[in-house]
């Protein structure tokens, strides 16, 4: 036995180092392989798709060894073409069998219970249409993205449910069972981490709002995770212009309420110490640069509490100075140093020549309706110009102060030299049309309605152009109108107006007057806060249905009269708001002159002033006076209806029209050629939540009207003032402005006509 086994070991290494042993090595190799090559490739259950189609997908081929990697490979390629909603394997001898189950074909996609949110806007948002193939995974990406819409105007109660309705042929109807739910509200926002400010005033600085049975005309009081991050960012703003330079907003917590109806917001902050600007120096580096005349530019001064909206300012305009003394490539660096001690910031304004930079090309992208020369020419950088930041930061405020943009932003690169940059501009354009219906009631002119058409970017070119009517108790006017911004390529505003107004005097005069006419204007700013406009009017104005028992002066003006007229409007204004102002003042020339053709001969003058004080925690008083005065020239007197009249809102206490010449045989008011005016004002919060919009008033006006061309026997004309007190409550409604004003007259004549209560009401929406 043992010489036997050796011989076979023998034998077996002779074969295994030998030509003979190879050759039959070949020969069996091929056998043991013959069994695991795949010879064809069946695919079952397809319909719609083609089986060379499915083979394409795969990894392994006919004639390729059987790979256990390669049909796992192949499983996940076709399962990830979407095609399929099930893919298997099996062998059959040397045939792989695939076997598919193919998903449906989409027939119609549908949405129902929707009803704040339109199926188009919905069906823009989906990735699902008809004829496309239906896949769990984009159903699921669908329904995610309709909840995100549903979110972002504040239901995040809302609940999405696809259905799959299965119809022959392997197609699916696809619907979308939406349950919008309820508004999603902020309940309470609370404010931790103040001191110095107490929460009901932190909410007045930020946009977000608590939920309020008032507030249906606004959706400030839904909860928008975008809105937050803006208002951290208005409380930073906030705090830094207070002279809280430490102040930082910890966290930003929103926390649904456990019925899902609304949200508990939550800011928690550090205020830090409160600082003033201690020394404000200005430097430069920059040789022949007069610092002196560049320091006076320096918003920021030594006293004032820190104001980082003054380094801004300081910043931009000792740039711009810099550059109208010749030096475009300039750098203004602040550098700030803390005196925590002392709690005072000390600013260095360093002034040093910049990179020689300028701008190669300007790009715009995103506008598909808004033309490139409307956005290029609010831009204070054009090709070829010394780059400078702060006009970058200017042009990005001009634009956005357009109006016609959701997002606006602008950026620089790298340009096709080192000594050059591109400036990139990306908008994203919002919808700039308006339709508006008003509704109101006053004193004067009793219950009224409007309705207005307005485009603020007419066919991309950026003009304003204007429709609208008005109809109330007392007067229709009908106007319509135009503005270019840009005149002639200039930074001049011109339009026109076209206007036809039909008013009742019945009340104070007997007659009814009616105005029909156009106007063309130009207006320019001269320096910051002073401008003017320039216009031309001609009109035609006809007393008619005069009444029988009117006065003799109102009589004589039957019939029409075409004034041809220049005027212009000077305005310097230092109001911190020209709508709601607390503090700052304003001065407004208004002249006219008339004689240009036309029948009328005068000119006329109007001056009015208004100084704001605040005198605590949003209490403000206000002082303001008019004075108007028209003469006739060339031997004409002035008419009826260009004098004034006086009363109701410019003199409250007394009737619209109720101040001034009277016929008393008729109690006819007859207008006067001089008037003035005067108020002081009070205005208080009354206790109540600031979101509440309601404030009260004390007030006392002074005025008088005066002085006729025409006479009659029972005219009376006398200048002596007249004075009246009283208190007033403001509410900002949901519906508009509403006023009521009590007033009393304690100086007056015994032909006056006294008012008790002033009151308008209006809105538009």
């Amino acid at each position: 036995m043992g010489f036997r086994k050796g011989f076979l070991i023998a034998f077996a290494l002779l074969l295994a180092v030998s030509p003979l042993g190879d050759a039959v090595a070949q020969r069996a190799k091929p056998r043991a392989q013959q069994t695991d090559i795949i010879r064809a490739i069946r695919v079952e259950g397809t319909h719609r798709i083609e089986v060379d189609t499915v083979i394409s997908y795969m990894l392994i081929k006919p004639g390729d060894p059987y790979d256990v990697f390669r049909i796992n490979g192949s499983l996940k390629t076709l399962f990830a073409t979407g095609l399929f909603s099930d893919v298997s394997f099996r062998r059959e001898g040397d045939t792989l069998v695939v076997k598919v189950i193919e998903n449906p074909v989409i027939n119609q996609v549908a949405f129902e219970g929707n009803f704040k949110i339109d199926n188009k806007d919905l069906a823009k948002e989906i990735t699902l249409r008809a004829r496309i193939v239906y896949t769990r995974t984009k159903v699921q990406r669908d329904v995610k993205r309709i909840l995100e819409l549903y979110r972002s105007s504040g239901r995040f109660a809302a609940t999405v449910t696809p259905k799959v309705i299965t119809l022959p042929q392997n197609r699916v109807n696809l619907v979308f069972e939406i349950n919008e739910g309820e508004v999603t509200g902020v309940r309470r926002i609370t404010v931790i981490g103040n001191r110095h400010f107490k929460d009901s005033r932190l909410r007045e600085v930020i946009q977000t709002e608590e939920t309020a049975w008032w507030k249906f005309f606004t959706s400030e009081d839904t909860y928008d995770p975008d809105r937050i991050n803006f208002d951290r960012e208005q409380l930073r703003k906030f705090y830094l212009s207070n002279g809280y330079a430490d102040f930082r907003v910890i966290s930003a917590v929103a926390e649904l309420t456990p019925d899902r109806k609304d949200f508990f917001v939550t800011f928690t902050i550090s205020e830090g110490p409160r600082y003033k600007f201690g020394t404000v120096v200005l430097k430069s580096t920059i040789r022949k640069l007069d610092v002196k005349k560049l320091a006076r530019n320096l918003s920021a001064k030594k006293g004032d509490w820190y104001d980082a909206n003054n380094i801004e300012k300081s910043i931009q305009k000792t740039t711009d100075a810099a550059g109208s003394l010749g030096h475009a490539f300039v750098e203004v660096r602040p550098l700030i140093k803390r005196d925590r001690k002392a709690r005072l910031i000390n600013v260095i304004f360093l002034v040093r020549q910049g990179p020689k930079v300028f701008v190669g090309r300007i790009e715009i992208v995103g506008n598909t309706r808004t033309r490139d020369s409307v956005i290029r020419r609010e831009m204070r950088l054009s090709e070829g110009d010394a780059f400078n930041t702060s006009k970058i930061r200017a042009s990005r405020r001009r634009l956005r102060n357009l109006d016609f943009f959701k997002k606006v932003e602008i950026t620089n690169q790298a340009g096709a030299a080192a000594d050059k940059t591109n400036i990139k501009i990306e908008i994203e354009e919002k919808p700039t049309g308006e339709l508006s219906f008003g509704a109101g009631f006053s004193s004067e002119e009793g219950a009224l309605g409007t309705i207005g058409l307005r485009e603020k970017n007419f066919l991309g070119r950026g003009q304003d152009i204007g429709i609208s009517f008005t109809l109330s108790q007392r007067s229709t006017e009908a106007d319509l109108r135009f503005t270019e911004p840009y005149f002639l390529d200039r930074n001049l505003a011109a339009g026109f107006d076209i206007f036809r107004v039909s008013r009742d005097f019945d009340n104070e005069s007997g007659f009814e007057q009616r105005t029909t006419g156009f106007r063309l204007r130009m207006g320019y700013e001269i320096i910051e806060d002073l401008t003017q406009r320039l216009r031309y009017s001609l009109q035609s104005d006809s007393i008619r249905n005069i009444s029988s028992t009117a006065s003799p002066i109102i009589k004589m003006e039957e019939g029409s009269s075409l004034t041809s007229a220049i005027g212009q409007i000077l305005i310097y204004d230092k109001r911190d708001d020209k709508f709601d102002p607390s503090s700052g003042y304003f001065i407004k020339l208004d002249t006219d002159f008339a004689g240009l053709g036309g029948s009328e001969r005068f000119v006329r003058a109007r001056l009015t002033g208004g100084y704001f004080v605040p005198l605590g925690s949003d209490i403000v008083l206000s002082l303001v006076g008019e004075y108007g005065i028209v003469q006739g020239i060339s031997g004409k007197s002035v008419s009826l209806s260009n004098r004034f009249f006086l009363g109701g809102n410019n003199l409250r206490g007394f009737e619209s029209g109720g101040v001034g010449p009277r016929d008393l045989t008729t109690d006819d008011s007859v207008g006067a050629n001089q008037f003035y005016a005067g108020t002081v004002e009070l205005t208080f919060p009354l206790g109540l939540p600031k979101e509440f919009g309601i404030r009260g008033r004390v007030w006392s006006d002074i005025g008088s009207a005066f002085g006729i061309d025409a006479t009659a026997p029972g005219l009376v004309d006398k200048a002596t003032p007249r004075v009246s007190i009283g208190v007033g409550i403001s509410w900002k409604s949901p519906f508009g402005p509403i006023r009521v004003d009590v007033g009393i007259p304690i100086v007056k004549q015994s032909f006056d006509k006294k008012q008790l209560i002033n009151f308008t009401f209006g809105t538009r929406f």
